[in-house]
């Protein structure tokens, strides 16, 4: 275990400081700050209020990550961090910080992917991810199917939401029935008491001649919303445990359904959900129910590493690490729309997809 690398990771892509400590596939620390319940006056993520939160969180996370796993920052073999995709403002602390970081200890930077880590950090609960891995990612922010032969260098996208994402229509859901920000875990705590059958949500998307493999929410978020709007409007109370019991049904219905064909469609023969919405228990225990009678074995980390944590960061560092990928140059920038079919960042030099740079900063002028 002392020759696999020791990687600490950065998380800043939302509104979580996630500051994780990884020796090859073992967990030594997980620290997060989240700054959620600020957020929640707001009834969702004020990227300004997100990126000062970083700023406050970043120092006192990171000594307490390695004050958790018993190490000092200068035993360390690398630093990751997410480079992209997230909030602008967001990711640009996170790389500053692993820059900052990175340079004082003469340590490798490896700027990487958050959709890719949500994958890898499956590794550090059931053993390294076969290959291909076949991963569903659901969150807030992202509904994807992704087929990944090599998970630091080869990530290919399936299908992906083409409106909202899980998550969002979750928090949308919420909204409209005023139970709060964030909505997955109170829709989901509630959809328990619920009927699922009690009211016919439509499935997006799932038509034989629909993609095969993308999603929609957005109509489905219309249609719960229009259905709350006619009870209130007729002075009837809203079954809000129906509502949400009916409404996650639909979202994991098309979720499991679309991940298992995938599965079968490319002779994979096994599954792993990862992101924030993996946490819900509906979808677990529905897409463990499939793949049992598919024959495909599930792979779903515990619900404290599918929300954005910075042990997903460094569990993919260290895979970089370990199969010596280049380390990411001085220029690494945070990049909002980051691709997820680039799971390692060289450096900006190296990109070859054109989306703009939000920030890019050289080695002199950073530590002058």
């Amino acid at each position: 275990m002392a020759d696999e690398p020791l990687v600490l990771g950065i998380e800043t892509s939302c509104d979580e400081t996630g500051v994780g400590v990884v020796r090859g596939t073992t967990l030594l620390a997980d620290a997060v700050a989240s700054s959620v319940d600020t957020h929640a006056r707001f009834g969702g993520v004020v990227p300004e209020i997100a990126s000062r939160a970083h700023l406050e969180s970043m120092v006192p996370t990171i000594e307490r990550a390695l004050k958790e796993a018993g190490i000092s920052a200068r035993d360390l073999d690398g630093i990751a961090v997410t480079a992209g995709p997230g909030l602008a403002g967001a990711l640009l602390v996170g790389v500053s910080a692993a820059k900052a970081y990175a340079y004082a200890l003469n340590k490798p930077l490896y700027g990487v992917n958050h959709l890719a880590s949500h994958i890898c950090v499956d590794q550090l609960e059931h053993g390294p991810l076969p290959e291909p891995t076949m991963a569903l990612l659901v969150s807030g922010g992202h509904s994807s199917l992704l087929l990944a032969p090599d998970i630091t260098s080869d990530v290919r996208p399936l299908g992906a939401t083409i409106d909202d994402a899980a998550g969002e229509a979750f928090d949308k859901i919420a909204r409209v029935l005023h139970l709060g920000f964030p909505g997955g875990p109170v829709i989901d705590r509630l959809a328990k008491e619920g009927d699922p059958k009690a009211i016919a949500f439509p499935r997006g998307l799932s038509g034989s001649r629909d993609p095969a493999y993308d999603f929609s929410f957005s109509g489905l978020k219309t249609s719960v919303a229009r259905w709350i709007e006619a009870k209130r409007a007729a002075g009837e109370d809203v079954p809000v445990r129906d509502v949400a019991a009916s409404f996650q049904e639909a979202v994991v219905d098309v979720l499991t359904r679309k991940a298992v064909r995938a599965c079968k469609d490319e002779g994979v023969d096994h599954l792993m959900i990862g992101g924030g919405v993996a946490a819900n228990t509906r979808l677990r225990a529905l897409a463990q129910e499939r793949c049992e009678r598919a024959g495909i074995r599930l792979r779903v980390p515990r619900p404290g590493l599918c929300t954005d944590n910075g042990a997903m960061v460094a569990a993919l560092g260290a895979e970089m690490v370990a199969r010596n990928r280049p380390a990411s140059g001085w220029e690494l920038s945070a990049d909002s729309s980051l691709p997820v079919t680039e799971p390692h960042v060289p450096g900006a030099h190296s990109h070859t997809h054109d989306h703009d740079h939000v920030h890019e900063i050289s080695k002199d002028n950073l530590y002058s």
